[in-house]
């Protein structure tokens, strides 16, 4: 491993844009804990110190911002704002023909794309950024009382929080793109993975802590064969082959070459988890604006949400379970288009052995895409559960280090950058990473 560091650092190259990586991730974790303007900052400390900050959603939101949003920091909202914007452009492609149209058009298109992504990112942030301030003018947001984070609450000061709390956004996205131009990886990605990670030290600890050390081995034993088995899975692909037919061009011939289509068991990533979460947090959050009065009888759907859509139930668990199945086949479908794939191989002379152009390659490709995407939506409602099974079994919350998002989020990422390292390698010194 020290060897493979050591090579690392070896190309300057390399090493400039791995130390630049670090640079910005550095500006991005001080950024987590500057408090924002007006800001009581002991009176958050003391608010978090309390344990009344509400789970769910809080802690979900505060994962993705590597604990800035409890905070009330000038990167409170993290990388939320950008992952929702992007998603939902993503599946605006199969709504607007614009936007398929400048998914077609190549890198210029993709730019557009890019820029109605940062658009639209602004418009949420500020959404968000007012919702917050909201929370932490009330109190509700940790579980305090009003003006404990907030002393004063003057309209120059709020407005002052949520353009700050924008700027912050903003920041976040403009960091993200230093690390893909002049870094290593894709920068959001990047970011997405530190803010995870950060949190991990402070979520074993607290095992060890309250479960003792006994717990806290299970828990070690458990992660590696849970990271071990999705490496697996998300290395795993279906290898379509494809023939190119020979054509005569002048003299020579050209064409007759045969590759693949590379088909993963996990095509939707982690996407369908974040879906089916968010939705499934919606009850709690309406619930949460209709609290009774004091005195007051809490009316019965909120009992019946109360109950049965608290993590640690077994109906939240198999609806959790299926709705994850359902987004993956939902995303999966509107991100692989057979025809489209099908179509382009016509084009240029290729075909699947033993299927005919057109049509059936058409169908071969749905039937091929249905039967894989079926163990990938196990597996992706299974890694979904073990945060909540880890509730149950050792008082864990959402923020527990091995599975769900998380570990998703974090293997893939680890992947992806690994294997850019290599590529890069290998281009100066015809030697990659991992021997």
């Amino acid at each position: 491993m020290f060897s493979a560091i050591a090579r690392v650092f070896a190309s300057p190259d390399l090493r400039m844009k791995i130390l630049f990586t670090l640079g910005i991730i550095t500006i991005y974790r001080i950024g987590a804990f500057i408090p924002a303007p007006g800001v009581d900052y002991n009176g958050v400390q003391q608010c978090l110190a309390l344990g009344q900050a509400e789970g769910g959603l809080y802690n979900f939101v505060n994962m993705f911002s590597g604990g800035a949003m409890l905070q009330v920091s000038v990167f409170a909202l993290g990388v939320m704002p950008y992952i929702t914007a992007a998603i939902i452009v993503q599946l605006l492609r199969v709504v607007i023909p614009r936007f398929e149209a400048l998914q077609r058009e190549g890198a210029q298109g993709q730019a557009k794309l890019t820029q109605y992504t940062r658009y639209l990112t602004l418009a949420l942030a500020t959404l968000n950024a007012t919702v917050l301030v909201t929370m932490a003018r009330s109190g509700a947001l940790l579980g305090c009382n009003p003006g404990d984070i907030i002393p004063d609450d003057s309209i120059f000061l709020v407005m002052l929080m949520i353009l700050t709390l924008v700027t912050g956004v903003a920041m976040i996205m403009w960091l993200g793109e230093q690390i893909t131009e002049r870094g290593v990886g894709n920068g959001m990605s990047i970011l997405i993975f530190v803010a995870i990670a950060a949190g991990f030290p402070g979520s074993m600890r607290d095992i060890w802590t309250v479960q003792g050390w006994r717990v806290f081995t299970i828990v070690c034993i458990v992660g590696l064969i849970v990271v071990a088995a999705v490496v697996f899975v998300e290395q795993s692909q279906r290898r379509v082959p494809v023939q190119y037919a020979k054509k005569q061009v002048g003299r020579r011939t050209v064409g007759g070459t045969s590759t693949y289509i590379p088909i993963k068991v996990n095509m939707a990533g982690v996407i369908p988890v974040i879906f089916a979460s968010s939705i499934l947090m919606l009850p709690s959050v309406l619930g949460q604006f209709n609290q009774p009065a004091p005195g007051e009888e809490a009316p019965q759907w909120m009992i019946w949400i109360n109950t049965y859509f608290d993590g640690a139930h077994p109906v939240y668990m198999a609806v959790f379970f299926l709705m994850t199945i359902g987004f993956t086949y939902f995303y999966v479908t509107i991100t692989f288009n057979p025809n489209e794939v099908a179509e382009n191989m016509r084009k240029f002379g290729g075909f699947i052995p033993g299927i005919r152009a057109g049509k059936p390659t058409e169908s071969y490709l749905s039937y091929v895409i249905s039967r894989i995407t079926f163990p990938g939506s196990l597996y992706l409602g299974l890694i979904a559960l073990i945060p909540l099974i880890a509730f149950v079994l050792i008082g864990a919350d959402q923020n527990f280090p091995f599975g769900g998002t998380s570990i998703l989020i974090m293997v893939g990422v680890g992947l992806t950058t690994v294997k850019q390292i290599n590529a890069q390698m290998e281009q100066h010194n015809y030697e990659g990473l991992l021997r």
